[in-house]
C-alpha cells in the first residue's frame, strides 16, 4: 500500500518535472520585434542602414521607429503607407527635424496647414526633409544627407499623428 501511495504521488512529480524541462529547452527560440532589428540598434556596434523603408497604416503607427545611418552618405527613405483611407481622412507624411528642434512646437504649427499638407511654411528652417501626405496604398520615396552625427527626431505632421507617429534617426561617423 505505501508502495502505491509513493507512486501515485512520486510519478506525477517525475512527469512534470520532464514537462517543465521540455518547456525550458523553447527558451531558446528568439523572436525579432521591431527593438531588436539591426536598424533600431543604439549601442556604438549598431549596424547602419542608408535605405529606410517606414510602413504606416490606418492605426494611426510606423512599424519601425528608430534607424541609424552614417553621417554624409545619401540616404533613401520609402514611406508607404499600407492604410485604405482617403489622404484627407487619414493622411500619413514623415517629416524629418534638424537638430534641437521641438517636436510639439513643430507639430502644433503644422496641425493648421492644411493648404501645404501640414508642412508649416514658417518652419522651413526646421526640416531636414520630408516626404509628401499619402493617402491610402501610396508612396513616397525622398534622398537625403545628414551632414552632423546625433539624434533627428521624425514624425507625422498630420494634426493628432505625432502622439503615436515619430521616431528617431541617428546618424553615426
Amino acid at each position: 500500500m505505501k508502495k502505491i501511495f509513493l507512486m501515485a504521488f512520486v510519478l506525477p512529480l517525475v512527469f512534470s518535472c520532464g514537462k517543465e524541462e521540455k518547456s525550458n529547452a523553447n527558451t531558446d527560440i528568439i523572436e525579432y520585434n521591431e527593438t531588436s532589428t539591426p536598424e533600431a540598434t543604439t549601442s556604438a556596434t549598431a549596424q547602419t542602414t542608408n535605405h529606410i523603408v517606414i510602413k504606416a497604416n490606418d492605426d494611426m503607427t510606423f512599424d519601425k521607429t528608430t534607424f541609424t545611418v552614417k553621417v554624409g552618405e545619401e540616404i533613401t527613405l520609402l514611406l508607404m503607407n499600407n492604410g485604405t483611407m482617403s489622404k484627407e481622412a487619414m493622411g500619413h507624411n514623415l517629416v524629418i527635424l534638424n537638430q534641437g528642434v521641438d517636436l510639439g512646437d513643430f507639430a502644433y504649427a503644422a496641425s493648421s496647414e492644411k493648404d501645404t499638407d501640414y508642412i508649416p511654411k514658417e518652419k522651413q528652417a526646421d526640416i531636414l526633409a520630408h516626404t509628401k501626405l499619402l493617402g491610402g496604398k501610396e508612396n513616397d520615396q525622398i534622398k537625403f544627407k545628414i551632414e552632423k552625427p546625433g539624434d533627428y527626431q521624425f514624425l507625422c505632421s498630420f494634426p493628432g499623428h505625432t502622439a503615436t507617429m515619430q521616431g528617431k534617426i541617428i546618424a553615426v561617423n
